[in-house]
């Protein structure tokens, strides 16, 4: 391929040389400054990695609240300094572990939860005033929101000092996922309700995730990541403002979860562009006055998406170059993916390994020892401004749809990204984007590798849970907290008080999803 066509994996094309030529009308004060002051390209803090790095989490879910409770304790054990919290599909889209549709998927891609009793198993013995814990949960993020602080209440654990992470992105659900219950306005009433409860509540907890990780995973560039996750958060914060909250009143518990993919110097460039235009959209667009609110806190997970089944201990290598991006990017807090979740669920040895390179880069690599040290450079710098630039003509096309609620139900980010998403296959099937192992250097008869196993019996002893608990607990106070619910739910106040009774008295995650489907119906995209 000669220089010229070499591109990116957004299209941009890249030349064999940068230098100062590149950067001649190009202002290192306005697009730069130090870090932690604005816009933030260099980092949201003065001192970044120098201070302390990143949260190192990894994140596990699977079978009972049981067993994931061990596995928790084996990553703390191992030196994670933060918990990560997958749940399973039913759990996600608000049935419990005993409903017909939820058989076969009991535990599966996370764990189950459906009520108070699951959620202090899984929550047993661990220090929750002194690790932040991350839920990757969405439409039911409310629930497990609150069995959370539930718990921790039990415990004796101080509200007011817990923190942690709801992802809490709906919208995204209905670009790349797929796990939303309610129609899309109505969803959005939901979150609002959690940003105010949060807010007397819960005042360190950070109240949503706005994710382009899963619309990076559904095939989207790293420019569409970006653009149309910062749209999902313009509308959450018009949603915010126009539920009454002022604007820096919540805008400091935003945070961000970005995805982390092969093309290095791409992925690295994409978070400084994205660290910028939040901080204009913020200070420019909403007239936030707070330094807090202009701050593009994030997560950053390596990409499932580029892992493959084919010579899956080579996937340790891609992991290991996107840590790397992301942490030369600035993240707050990082997840890496194990080398054999092509596969299934990741084993303790890969979990191990995921973790242990983590620490190889914050303890023996040396680029946590300068802030931003790719700053400055010809080319990551032009390449953060092109990006920039194609970012914001995606925000500027989605203003003029009516923002990024109309643009998802006119499917216009879901048509652009199923676009990207069939370019880039047709490069992988013609061998003009290289797959180590799948479309070049392959291997035949490769070994079998150890797959996660799944126990069928745990999925059986969790439904049976469930219906225990439903038989025994006293019905009266569940049905009249649920009435209540309802009630909240017609005439339109804050879901979360009476959501909260309702989960305290052993009213189910089922139970409580139920009463909103029965109010705000249920979501068929057209």
């Amino acid at each position: 391929m000669s220089n010229h066509e070499v591109r990116t994996d957004s299209d941009i094309p890249i030349r064999p040389l940068y230098d100062e030529s590149d950067l001649k009308n190009w202002s290192a004060k306005g697009k730069l400054a130090k870090p932690g002051e604005f816009p933030y390209t260099r980092g949201i803090y003065p001192n970044m990695y120098r201070g302390k790095p990143w949260t190192m989490r990894q994140y596990a879910g699977f079978g009972t609240a049981e067993a994931t409770n061990e596995r928790f304790k084996f990553l703390l054990a191992a030196g994670q300094t933060g918990l990560s919290c997958a749940f399973d599909l039913p759990t996600q889209m608000g049935y419990d572990s005993d409903h017909p549709r939820a058989e076969g998927e009991v535990g599966r891609v996370g764990v189950a939860i459906s009520s108070l009793e699951d959620m202090r198993l899984l929550l047993f013995g661990l220090p929750l005033e002194e690790v932040t814990t991350s839920m990757t949960i969405n439409a039911t993020s409310s629930i497990l929101l609150l069995l959370y602080e539930l718990v921790a209440e039990e415990s004796g654990a101080d509200s007011k000092k817990l923190g942690g992470t709801i992802q809490n992105d709906i919208l995204k659900e209905y670009v790349a996922r797929g796990t939303y219950i309610y129609p899309p306005r109505h969803s959005m009433k939901i979150v609002t309700d959690i940003f105010s409860y949060c807010k007397e509540n819960l005042p360190n907890w950070n109240t949503i995730s706005i994710s382009g990780y899963h619309i990076r995973e559904a095939g989207s560039t790293a420019v569409q990541e970006i653009a149309f996750t910062l749209a999902n958060g313009i509308a959450y914060v018009d949603a915010a403002l126009q539920a009454g909250l002022a604007v820096d009143d919540f805008a400091p518990r935003l945070s961000f979860f970005w995805n982390a993919h092969n093309n290095f110097f791409e992925e690295i460039a994409k978070y400084r562009a994205a660290r910028r235009m939040w901080a204009l959209i913020m200070r420019d667009r909403f007239g936030a006055k707070s330094p807090k609110s202009l701050l593009l806190r994030f997560h950053t997970q390596t990409g499932g998406s580029t892992l493959t089944a084919q010579q899956p201990e080579v996937n340790i290598v891609r992991v290991a170059l996107q840590a790397l991006a992301s942490v030369l990017g600035g993240t707050q807090s990082l997840h890496t993916n194990g080398y054999d979740e092509a596969l299934g669920l990741p084993t303790e040895k890969a979990a191990k390994i995921a973790l242990r390179t983590q620490q190889v880069i914050a303890f023996e690599s040396g680029v946590t020892d300068t802030v931003d040290p790719l700053g400055g450079s010809y080319f990551i710098e032009t390449l953060t401004d092109q990006i920039e630039e194609a970012a914001w003509a995606y925000l500027n096309e989605i203003d003029r749809l009516g923002g990024a609620v109309s643009a998802i139900e006119a499917e216009y980010m879901q048509d652009e990204i199923d676009r990207a998403a069939y370019d880039y296959a047709k490069r992988v099937d013609s061998g003009e984007k290289v797959i180590v192992g799948v479309n070049r250097f392959n291997e035949l008869n490769e070994a079998e590798p150890e797959v996660f196993p799944i126990d069928p019996m745990q999925q059986l002893k969790q439904a049976e849970r469930v219906k225990r608990l439903k038989a025994t607990r006293n019905q009266e106070p569940v049905e009249r907290a649920l009435d209540d619910l309802r009630q909240a739910a017609v005439e339109g106040t804050n879901l979360m008080y009476p959501m909260k009774e309702a989960l305290r008295v052993y009213a189910t995650l089922g139970e409580v999803s139920d009463v909103l489907r029965e109010v705000y119906g249920v979501y068929v995209p057209g």
